[in-house]
C-alpha cells in the first residue's frame, strides 16, 4: 500500500451562525484530522456517512485539476480527533484535509482562498450545509477566524473581517460533546432569534469574540429548540467560565476559562462529570494564525 498524498487540517467552533444574518464566523481549535490518499483500501474502518470525500473528487475534477490516478482505485484514510456531527466542523475539516491530501499527490499547491472554494463546493453537493459552511472552512484551513458574508459568491471577497481570536497561551476550551443531533434545524428556525445573532455580530465587529461565542449560542438554542443546552451553557457560566454556548447546528457546548484558572476549571469539569455523567467532556485550545497565514 502507497500513500500518495496527506493532508492536515483541524476543528473549530462558532462565533456566529451564518443563518441567523447572512454573515458567519468561526474560530479555529486545536482538535486535529489527517486524511491520507492510498492506492489501496485501508484496514482502518472509514467513517463518511455523507459521502463527502467522492464529493470531494467532484468538486476537484470540477475545478480543473487532476487526479493521481484511476479514481476507481483511490482509497482514503482518516484519523481525527473531531467529534462528529456536533457543530464542531468535522465535516469542513475533512475536505480541506483531503484537498491538501490530493494537492500533495499531485505535487501542487493552492493558495487558501483556492482551497476554500473547493471545500465548500464538497459539502454544497453533499447537501450538508445550510449556508455553504464557508466561514467553518475558513476556520479548518488556518489558525484565527474571519468575518464572511455567505451571500458573497467569490470566496476571497466574502471575508469583511478577521483576528487571531483569542490567545491560546490565555484561555482553556472545554466541550461538552453530546452526540449527533437527531433533526437539523431549517433556515426558517432562525429567524425568530435574529436579534441574538445581531448582538453577536456587533461583538465580533467591537472585538469582543468571546461575548458573540455566548450570545451566538444562545440564538442557535432558541433556534434548535435545545433546553437542555441552554441550561448546560448556564451551569458552566454560573461556575465561573466567562464565554459557553452551542456551536454550529449541532449539540457540542464550548466552554471558556481564563487558563490561570485551575480550580475553575476543575470545578466544572467536576460538576459535569457528577451531574450529567452520560456527557463527555474534551479539553483543548484555540489555534491562533501562524505569521505565515497573516501574511497570506
Amino acid at each position: 500500500m502507497a500513500v500518495l498524498g496527506e493532508g492536515r487540517a483541524h476543528g473549530a467552533c462558532s462565533l456566529l451562525h451564518a443563518a441567523g444574518t447572512g454573515y458567519g464566523a468561526s474560530m479555529a481549535l486545536d482538535l486535529p484530522i489527517m486524511v491520507r490518499l492510498l492506492d489501496r483500501k485501508s484496514k482502518l474502518e472509514l467513517h463518511d456517512e455523507d459521502g463527502l470525500l467522492s464529493q470531494v473528487v467532484e468538486a476537484w475534477k470540477a475545478a480543473g485539476y487532476d487526479l493521481p490516478m484511476d479514481e476507481e482505485n483511490l482509497h482514503w484514510a482518516v484519523q481525527s480527533k473531531i467529534p462528529q456531527r456536533q457543530g464542531l466542523k468535522s465535516s469542513s475539516a475533512l475536505c480541506v484535509a483531503a484537498i491538501r491530501a490530493l494537492c500533495d499527490s499531485m505535487e501542487m499547491s493552492l493558495e487558501l482562498h483556492q482551497l476554500v472554494a473547493i471545500a465548500v463546493d464538497a459539502q454544497v453537493r453533499a447537501e450538508i450545509t445550510l449556508t455553504g459552511s464557508i466561514d467553518d472552512t475558513w476556520a479548518c484551513v488556518a489558525g484565527g477566524w474571519k468575518l464572511i458574508n455567505a451571500n458573497e459568491p467569490n470566496i476571497d471577497q466574502g471575508v469583511l473581517l478577521e483576528g487571531d481570536g483569542p490567545s491560546r497561551d490565555e484561555w482553556k476550551v472545554l466541550l461538552i460533546s453530546r452526540g449527533p443531533r437527531e433533526v437539523r434545524p431549517s433556515l426558517d428556525d432562525f429567524l425568530p432569534h435574529q436579534q441574538q445573532f445581531i448582538q453577536a455580530l456587533n461583538a465580533i465587529q467591537d472585538g469582543n469574540e468571546l461575548v458573540a461565542l455566548t450570545l451566538n449560542g444562545r440564538g442557535v438554542t432558541g433556534a434548535t429548540r435545545d433546553h437542555k443546552a441552554r441550561i448546560l451553557a448556564n451551569d458552566a457560566l454560573v461556575n465561573g467560565a466567562r464565554a459557553a454556548g452551542l456551536s454550529g447546528s449541532g449539540t457540542a457546548i464550548v466552554i471558556v476559562i481564563p487558563i490561570q484558572l485551575e480550580g475553575v476549571i476543575q470545578r466544572i469539569k467536576t460538576w459535569y462529570k457528577n451531574k450529567h455523567p452520560q456527557i463527555n467532556v474534551i479539553e483543548t485550545r484555540f489555534l491562533n494564525p501562524e505569521r505565515n497565514e497573516s501574511e497570506e
